[in-house]
C-alpha cells in the first residue's frame, strides 16, 4: 500500500484512516490514484461551524487538500498533472466558521482549474467506508448523496440489519475487500460491478452463517463468503483442524478473486490456456472427484515441489488461485515495504562462504513513471522473487524472535515461481494501455 500524510499536519495517516489522528482533519480513500487524501468540506452544514460528525456524512461535500509543497509547485502550471483530472467546481469554496484557517488558505491558493470536489460513500457508518466518490462540478444530474463506492458497489448481499453479529462480520470483511479491490485497481485488473454487467462482472454475497450455513466459494462472478471468517478464534479453529499454516480474510478475497479472473483472463485466450494446462495440470478434471479425494487421502508427500500449498494440489483451479493469492501478498507486501523504505542488507555469511549480498533485497515494487507521466511497466517476475525472498527470510526470523509463526511460512520452489510467473505475465497482459487507461479515469460524467 502506498504511504500517506497529512496535508494539515504531517501526520503518517493509513489507509483505512476516516481521521487524522493528531489535527482530526478529516480522510478518505481515493481510489483513482490510490490515495488518502486530506479533507476539507465544502461548507458548515450547521450553524456556527462544521460539526466532527458532519465531516464523516456522506451527504457533505469535500475538497481534496493537496500537501503545501505540492500547491507550492503547482502554482501557474494550470491543469493537474501526473493523475487523473478530476472534478473541477467554479466557485471557491465555501469553507465553513469551523474549517482550520490555514487549512482553507492553502485550498484556496489552488487554481480553481486543480480543485477537486468529493463525498464520502454511503456506507461510511454502515461498513466503516472511507473510499470517495467524485462530484462531477457540470453534471446535468449530480450524483445522490446515497451513491456507494466503485467496492461498495460489489457487495451485492449482506446480513440484515437485525443480525448483530453478522453487521458487524460484516464490517471487518468490507475493510479486508476494500484493500482487495484497491490492490486489483492499482495493478490494472478490470473491476466491474456485477450489477453494470451481470453476464461478467463481479458481485460478493457477504452472508452471515449464525442461521444458516454458508459455503465460501466462487460461481459464475459471485463470490460468497462466510462472515465467520471475521471472527479471529473461529478462523484460528479451522486453521489448526485443517492444518493449514496461514489463514487470513484478505487471503480468502485473494483466493477467490483469482477463481473469478481465471475464466476472462486465462481460459479465454487459447495461448495462455495451454500454457496453463504445462504448467497446473487439465482444468477439465472432474472437480467433484478431485474435492472427495483431497479431503480423503490430503496432498501427495511430494506436493512442496510443485505447489505453494497443499489446498493447491486438490485440483488445477485451486493450485491457480492459490498462485494468485500468493502473488497479490507478495506485491502488496512489497509495495508497502517500498513505502516505509525497508531494506534488507542481509546478513554477513562471507566466512560461510555465501556471496556477499545475495541475501540482501532493496523492495520497489512499481517502477516510477516517465517524464511524460506513462507508465514504465511492472518489474520482471525474477525481480520480484528477488526482492521477496530475502526480505521473508529477515522478516521470519523477526516474527521467531517476538515468539511468533513465521510471517510467510511458504517455500517457492523454481515449479511455484514458473506459476508465480505466470500469474504476473497474465496480470501484465490485462493492464490497459497507459493511454487509454489515462483518457478513461479522466472521464468525469
Amino acid at each position: 500500500m502506498k504511504v500517506n500524510g497529512c496535508a494539515r499536519c504531517g501526520q503518517l495517516v493509513f489507509f483505512e484512516n476516516t481521521a487524522c489522528l493528531r489535527c482530526g482533519a478529516p480522510l478518505g480513500f481515493e481510489p483513482d490514484r490510490g490515495r488518502v487524501l486530506t479533507l476539507v468540506p465544502d461548507s458548515s452544514p450547521t450553524v456556527g461551524g462544521v460539526d466532527h460528525d458532519d465531516a464523516h456524512r456522506p451527504a457533505t461535500e469535500f475538497f481534496e487538500l493537496p500537501p503545501v509543497a505540492e500547491v507550492a509547485a503547482g502554482l501557474g502550471d494550470g491543469p493537474a498533472t501526473g493523475g487523473p483530472a478530476g472534478p473541477q467546481p467554479l466557485a471557491a469554496p465555501r469553507a465553513g466558521a469551523g474549517t482550520d484557517p490555514i487549512a482553507r488558505d492553502v485550498l484556496e491558493a489552488v487554481p480553481v482549474s486543480r480543485r477537486r470536489r468529493y463525498r464520502r460513500c454511503a456506507n461510511a457508518r454502515l461498513a466503516g467506508c472511507n473510499w470517495l466518490i467524485p462530484v462531477p462540478a457540470r453534471a446535468a444530474h449530480p450524483a445522490p448523496s446515497g451513491e456507494l463506492c466503485v467496492c461498495c458497489r460489489l457487495t451485492r448481499t449482506r446480513p440484515a440489519d437485525t443480525d448483530s453479529v453478522g453487521k458487524e462480520q460484516f464490517e471487518r470483511a468490507e475493510a479486508a475487500k476494500r484493500r482487495l479491490v484497491a490492490q486489483l485497481l492499482e495493478l490494472g485488473l478490470p473491476v466491474v460491478s456485477h450489477a453494470d454487467d451481470p453476464a461478467t462482472g463481479l458481485a460478493f454475497d457477504l452472508l452471515s452463517s449464525t442461521k444458516q450455513k454458508v459455503m465460501t466459494g466462487h460461481s459464475d462472478g459471485v463470490i460468497t463468503l462466510d462472515l465467520a471468517e471475521s471472527d479471529d478464534a473461529h478462523r484460528e479453529t479451522v486453521r489448526t483442524q485443517l492444518g493449514e499454516p496461514y489463514r487470513t480474510l484478505l487471503g480468502h478475497f485473494r483466493h477467490e478473486t483469482g477463481h473469478y479472473y481465471w475464466s476472462s483472463l486465462v481460459d479465454a485466450d487459447s495461448g495462455r490456456a495451454a500454457r496453463f494446462r504445462d504448467l497446473f495440470g487439465d482444468a477439465d478434471l472432474d472437480y467433484s472427484a478431485a474435492l472427495d479425494r483431497h479431503y480423503a487421502d490430503g496432498p501427495p508427500p511430494n506436493w512442496r515441489e510443485s505447489h505453494v500449498s497443499a489446498y493447491a494440489t486438490m485440483h488445477p483451479w485451486e493450485d491457480w488461485a492459490e498462485t494468485f493469492a500468493h502473488y497479490l501478498h507478495i506485491r502488496d507486501t512489497l509495495r508497502t515495504a517500498a513505502e516505509f523504505g525497508l531494506q534488507v542488507a542481509g546478513p554477513d555469511l562471507d566466512s560461510f562462504g555465501v556471496a556477499p549480498r545475495s541475501l540482501a533485497a532493496v523492495p520497489a515494487d512499481l517502477s516510477p513513471p516517465r517524464a511524460d507521466g506513462l507508465d514504465r511497466g511492472s518489474p520482471e517476475p525474477a525481480e520480484i522473487i528477488a526482492q521477496w525472498l530475502p526480505l521473508t527470510y529477515a522478516l521470519n526470523a523477526i516474527n521467531r524472535s517476538m515468539g511468533r509463526d513465521d510471517l510467510y511460512p511458504f517455500v517457492l520452489t523454481p515449479a511455484v515461481q514458473a506459476k508465480l510467473s505466470f500469474v504476473h505475465d497474465v496480470i501484465a497482459a490485462a493492464r490497459p494501455e497507459p493511454g487509454a487507461a489515462a483518457a478513461a479515469s479522466g472521464r468525469t460524467s
